[in-house]
């Protein structure tokens, strides 16, 4: 049992090493003048930077991706609570094969679903421009709203509801008045996590992403794979950026949600 426990632990400092390694690397990289066969670079400079925002235009790409995560956590939140609390207070057939048929987006690669999203997409005029991105990001947030809302709801006695509606509140009414001032933790973490995946996700953005609606991380892969010449430590100073902003994301998310909240427990079905 030593011997496994050693074992494990000596894998995961090992990961722990490389992931440094490979991340520590860049950063240096980005700040480095000339660094060829050394420990370091020669000198340091933060000239990259700067040039990795003229050169790369990062100014409207942050303003196309704030854009496209704005609208993918509004949108997934207008759908995804509504149908979290369907399907956390009503009983109906099938309920648990609806509920298991939105982890497939979440579940599935989104290569496997992106290529043939995108052609529909590109065929009804969407994908090449900011709605197509959008629509495309859709895909896998509202489900995912609906995973992470459904245990908020779960937990709300229905009692209340119950009581609210004896006073004679209406259906609006006990929504807005009762359930959304409960519901705010979990709407909160749901967007921030939302937000999140679609700042992160690449494929779908990639296959549907135009000229002009090209987020962080498509602009990324872009001036690492585009013909011409240009320094490596401008790409990496682009690529320190965009794990900035990734990591102050995740640093938010972390310390507004409680990741034992994000377990989805689905009720028992009733049998009536």
């Amino acid at each position: 049992m030593k011997t496994g426990a050693l074992v494990v632990w000596g894998v995961v400092a090992f990961f722990f090493v490389n992931l440094l390694g490979v991340v520590g690397s860049v950063v240096v990289s980005s700040f480095g003048t000339t660094w060829f066969d050394t420990w370091l670079p020669q000198g340091a400079t933060g000239q990259w930077y700067g040039e990795a925002w003229r050169d790369f235009g990062l100014l409207p790409v942050l303003v196309t991706t704030l854009e496209v995560s704005a609208l993918v956590v509004g949108i997934s939140v207008l759908i995804g609570v509504p149908a979290s609390y369907v399907l956390a207070r009503r009983a109906f057939p099938g309920r648990r094969a609806l509920y298991l048929l939105f982890l497939l987006p979440i579940l599935m690669p989104p290569i496997t679903y992106g290529i043939p999203l995108a052609t529909v997409l590109y065929k009804y005029g969407f994908a090449g421009h900011l709605t197509g991105v959008v629509l495309a990001n859709l895909v896998p947030s509202v489900p995912f709203v609906i995973l992470t809302m459904t245990p908020f709801i779960e937990q709300i006695d229905p009692a209340i509801e119950r009581a609210a509606r004896m006073c004679g509140a209406g259906t609006r009414q006990v929504f807005v008045r009762i359930l959304a001032p409960l519901l705010v933790p979990g709407m909160l973490a749901a967007s921030i996590l939302v937000l999140v995946r679609t700042v992160g996700m690449f494929e779908l953005t990639f296959l549907t992403a135009g000229p002009d609606s090209q987020t962080l991380v498509v602009a990324l892969y872009n001036s690492m794979s585009a013909a011409g010449i240009r320094a490596q430590q401008s790409v990496d100073a682009m690529a320190v950026i965009y794990t900035g902003t990734m990591l102050v994301l995740l640093v938010v998310a972390l310390r507004l949600v409680n990741p034992t909240q994000l377990v989805a427990r689905v009720k028992e079905e009733d049998p009536a």
